[in-house]
């Protein structure tokens, strides 16, 4: 196991992947977590992320110094790399100028973190970085310099403590996995033992404890996410969990009867449905602000799986597939990262609520979810599902939901998904569908004037929803989409596509 202590960059999710891509377990941490927490973890190495902050600043974060006192490799990137130096007795000092984007790395020392590179060889990294170390401790050793960074990476074999400037785990660093492998494996001594099977083993026997002889009611929307957490706790507790599927009236067209039709087959009695979509429409009447909506839903949601659990009997705990990214993007649990948006199963639960929570993919990556419904044996058209967000159309309606709005959104996306699974591409990317903006423009239909709503379509590529890129889609594609979204929806006379990437952006517009 390795811990990531985190001072808030936007990377440091993607440390803990490229390490569980090499099948050793990773967990992310605050930097101020208590230095009793992380014994308890008992990790093989430590690795302190960057972060925004100077470590000069004012109320920098800092890390406890007993904890860098711990008998265990340290590898400091960025920001983590000053507070090593500074902790070891070196110098940090703001650069003259600032370090954004690609540098060449010059490899003085191929030992250790860079086993496998040539000595004197360039190699392309990403630096991000506004502090340059001025000064190493005594008998330290320089193990890589850039052109402004004379100490790029350095180590203190003797104790195990590494530093390096710049990013090895973005995917601007070609070579960084390799940076990161030479430290867990070599350096740490870890093996490569966290596999899917083990992951639900460990998983089964928690909720097994966890519950005891209780039951589960699990939130159920036939996405991927709830039906990989659903198989999971009825592989563990079987006939004791019920499956609850709300229709909150915020789904595609279709897709009630879909789920009803899946689910009830495959979990029999454990399977209920309920219809609610009149009150949730109720309860986002006149709402337009966004984190109000998936406030009320998050709200309304677990307002009704408690009315459930009293009609069913005693039921103590709620299963949700909560996954890392909705967490990250919700609360800052993991330390002084930005909070981007409420996530209705994570934000938006409200504090008196009387469940148990069990959310036993809280710690996965979408892809990492996948693989673990395969594993379970789910059927691939649920796996390869597109995400679909909590809220539902809620959040791609902007401004107020109304089933008239929902209703053109609706046959909208419809065809997008449509057009996108004739182009063969459905399973090639992340996410491909509409939005009603809540704007209206001039056109001409028929030869008369119009004032109708305009469609957005959003199409884009990820690995695990915490980084997408838009995707190019061919014009003639692009032209068939607009074509037949103006001509057979009612009340649209204007068809937009999305063209920004996350970050800046989020996939979803709300």
């Amino acid at each position: 196991m390795i811990l990531v202590l985190d001072f808030g960059s936007q990377y440091t999710q993607l440390i803990a992947r490229r390490i569980r891509e090499s099948k050793v377990y990773c967990e992310i941490h605050p930097f101020n977590a208590a230095l009793e927490k992380i014994e308890a973890l008992k990790p093989e190495g430590i690795i302190l992320s960057g972060g925004p902050a100077s470590v000069y600043q004012a109320n920098a974060p800092k890390i406890e110094a007993e904890v860098l006192k711990l008998p265990v490799p340290f590898l400091g990137i960025c920001y983590g790399m000053g507070m090593i130096n500074l902790f070891a007795g070196g110098e940090v000092a703001l650069a003259e100028q600032r370090e954004y984007g690609p540098a060449e790395l010059v490899i003085d020392n191929d030992a250790d973190l860079f086993r496998g590179f040539g000595k004197n060889e360039l190699v392309r990294v990403w630096m991000s970085h506004g502090d340059k170390m001025t000064s190493m401790p005594k008998g330290w050793q320089t193990l890589a310099h850039s052109s402004n960074s004379p100490i790029a990476a350095f180590a203190d074999p003797g104790r195990r403590f590494f530093g390096v400037q710049f990013h090895p785990e973005v995917a601007h660093t070609p070579r960084g996995k390799e940076i990161l492998d030479n430290f867990v494996f070599r350096i740490c001594g870890c093996q490569p033992t966290w596999t899917v099977e083990h992951f639900i083993e460990t998983s089964v026997k928690k909720i097994r404890e966890h519950v005891g002889n209780g039951r589960v009611l699990c939130a159920l929307s036939g996405g991927v996410d709830s039906s990989v957490a659903a198989t999971l706790v009825y592989q563990a507790i079987k006939e004791r969990l019920v499956c609850v599927f709300v229709n909150n009236g915020l789904l595609r067209q279709n897709e009630a009867e879909r789920v009803c039709q899946l689910f009830a087959e495959r979990f029999g009695r454990s399977f209920c449905y309920v219809d609610a979509s009149e009150k949730f429409l109720s309860r986002l009447e006149g709402v337009e602000d966004p984190e109000e909506k998936r406030r009320r839903i998050g709200h309304t949601f677990i307002e009704i799986f408690e009315e459930e659990a009293k009609r069913l009997g005693a039921i103590d705990f709620l299963a949700q597939g909560t996954l890392y990214p909705d967490v990250i993007e919700s609360v800052s649990f993991v330390g002084p990262s930005a909070t981007i948006k409420t996530h209705h199963n994570v934000g938006g639960l409200p504090t008196n609520m009387k469940f148990k929570l069990i959310e036993p993919l809280r710690e996965l990556f979408k892809d990492e979810v996948r693989n673990l419904g395969k594993q379970l044996g789910l059927p691939p058209e649920m796996i390869q599902r597109q995400p679909f967000p909590g809220p539902g159309l809620a959040v791609r309606v902007l401004g107020e939901v109304t089933e008239q709005r929902l209703e053109v959104l609706r046959q909208a996306d419809v065809i997008v998904l449509e057009e996108i699974r004739a182009a063969g591409l459905y399973e090639k990317v992340w996410q491909s569908f509409a939005v009603l903006l809540p704007i209206r423009t001039v056109g001409v239909m028929g030869d008369e004037r119009s004032y109708e709503n305009v469609i957005a379509v959003r199409v884009v590529d990820s690995q695990d929803g915490m980084t997408a890129n838009w995707v190019p889609l061919p014009p003639d594609l692009l032209a068939r989409v607009s074509n037949r979204i103006i001509n057979e929806v009612r009340g649209v006379n204007r068809v937009v596509y999305d063209v920004s990437s996350k970050p800046p952006a989020t996939i979803e517009w709300e």
